[in-house]
């Protein structure tokens, strides 16, 4: 778990801080097969952080989900980047088969710790699922997780008993256990852009 008197400190992120986009791609625009989703607004706060990354010379990692089946798969338009994310500069590609972009290949974490990065930024797509994996996985791990909920959307999603729960509402949760759990800290485009400078 992240240390108590970091995790509870003003939000600084480092000069060296690790920039984690994570499966922008054009097939999360198939509304017919993921179903209405929420924040209109991601791609621009999306885009706003890679600017600030690539304006200052920090590290941007992207990532790119491999599906069998469905939009993302390779070979399809589905599986491109949507150009918020094919007009960056990127340090280092993932492609990956699960939730967790550290279980992708080449390895992020071997990656991370060869360059002795110690914090994390994760943007992209689905909130509460790659992203919030990756988060998690990334505050198991020790790095110190910054998760600008603004900068992500995610789908409505139907529970086991068949509701339907509201993306906004996911979204809320995925906040709430990340930052309650202190798997990460849970912050606004405009905080994090106001600490990076």
């Amino acid at each position: 778990m992240t240390n108590t008197s970091a995790f509870d400190a003003p939000l600084q992120i480092a000069a060296d801080a690790v920039l984690i986009v994570i499966d922008v791609q054009k097939g999360f625009e198939d509304y017919e097969f993921w179903g209405p989703r929420d924040n209109p607004a991601a791609e621009e706060r999306m885009a706003e952080i890679l600017d600030a990354w690539q304006a200052t010379g920090r590290p941007v990692v992207m990532v790119q989900h491999k599906s069998a089946v469905g939009p993302l798969m390779p070979g399809t338009p589905g599986y491109e980047l949507k150009p918020v994310a094919a007009g960056a500069k990127w340090d280092l590609h993932i492609t990956k088969t699960v939730n967790s972009a550290f279980y992708g290949t080449p390895d992020l974490h071997a990656w991370l710790q060869e360059r002795g990065a110690t914090q994390l930024v994760t943007i992209g797509i689905i909130t509460n699922a790659c992203n919030e994996v990756t988060a998690r996985m990334g505050g198991n791990l020790g790095y110190d997780v910054v998760f600008p909920i603004d900068a992500m959307h995610t789908f409505d999603m139907a529970g086991p008993d068949g509701e339907v729960i509201p993306a906004a509402e996911l979204a809320r949760s995925t906040a709430a256990v990340l930052h309650r759990m202190r798997f990460a800290k849970v912050v606004t485009t405009e905080a994090l852009l106001a600490a990076a400078q």
